[in-house]
């Protein structure tokens, strides 16, 4: 990639950023698209934001990327902001306008195009999200923008499972949805389920760890999403295997948020083919041999 006078700049703003590997997405789309980019991680300390989306503006800076802690506290430096991304109350993307930045969530179409080319389809079906944070909330909203028939919402603190369930409701309409304690998992119908585990347990380096450990339970797992992507192979996917099960890591939701995001500031398309192969040079740098 040459750099010269005309070359755009795009990055993320996030702490801790060292060990994203959203450079790899952008500059090998920009390379391989002949379109004349440079995408940068930035680490922002914490009562900088407010200058980073600033400074990244009086940069003439093409695009930015948001990650935590940053992706709520962000909204009050926008300009304009997508309907469905002010729904959520959180922003990944922000997009130059001819006014200031646009705010977008790029996370909740990044996990829905992931999960339809592993062939799992959202409308109609009985939903389980295991988590309740910030990864489960776009998990939340994306079922209820899809049609999932119906979604448990099952963790720790069933207090949080419960804000989360009525935040859905009141934002959306959308009312098929439950919480529940994780430990009421055996309450649940006697049904399979499509299942996206939003949680942190099994994240390495404690990929021994699940957030639910009773072998039964999988049993009513037809297909389980872990959003975790390192390790490639959780204890959750592999006990999701053991049941007859289909599973799948969270780095295709990785490469299609930031492939929403490059096709924003771009206005383009990216063809699947070269999604594919972004794909894999950001599995090969994910798990590689140390």
């Amino acid at each position: 990639m040459e750099i010269n006078g005309t070359t755009r700049l795009c990055g993320l703003i996030g702490n801790p950023v060292e060990h994203t590997v959203s450079p790899q997405i952008h500059n090998t789309l920009a390379e391989k698209m002949e379109i004349n980019l440079a995408y940068l991680p930035f680490y922002v300390e914490k009562g900088r934001l407010e200058d980073a989306v600033r400074g990244a503006e009086a940069l003439y800076a093409l695009g930015v990327n948001v990650t935590i802690p940053y992706k709520t506290d962000v909204i009050a430096y926008l300009q304009e902001i997508d309907p469905m991304a002010e729904v959520m109350g959180s922003v990944n993307t922000l997009v130059r306008t001819d006014g200031g930045w646009k705010g977008y969530n790029t996370d909740l179409n990044g996990l829905f195009r992931a999960m339809q080319e592993d062939g799992a389809a959202l409308e109609g079906e009985k939903v389980l999200i295991l988590g309740a944070g910030g990864v489960a909330r776009t998990a939340a909203f994306l079922c209820a923008q899809k049609g999932a028939s119906f979604v448990y919402i099952l963790n720790r603190s069933v207090e949080r499972a419960q804000a989360l369930a009525q935040e859905v409701e009141e934002k959306t309409g959308y009312s098929h949805i439950r919480a529940m304690a994780l430990s009421e998992w055996d309450r649940l119908p006697r049904e399979r389920f499509l299942a996206i585990q939003c949680s942190s347990v099994g994240l390495y380096p404690d990929q021994d760890a699940a957030i639910i450990e009773e072998a039964a339970f999988y049993d009513r797992i037809h297909t389980g999403y872990d959003l975790i992507y390192r390790p490639a192979v959780t204890k959750f996917m592999q006990m999701v295997e053991n049941a007859g099960g289909k599973a799948y890591n969270g780095l295709k939701m990785l490469l299609y948020q930031g492939i929403e995001a490059f096709e924003k500031w771009n206005e383009v398309t990216v063809p699947d083919e070269l999604a594919s192969e972004v794909y894999e040079v950001i599995r090969s740098i994910s798990y590689k041999k140390k």
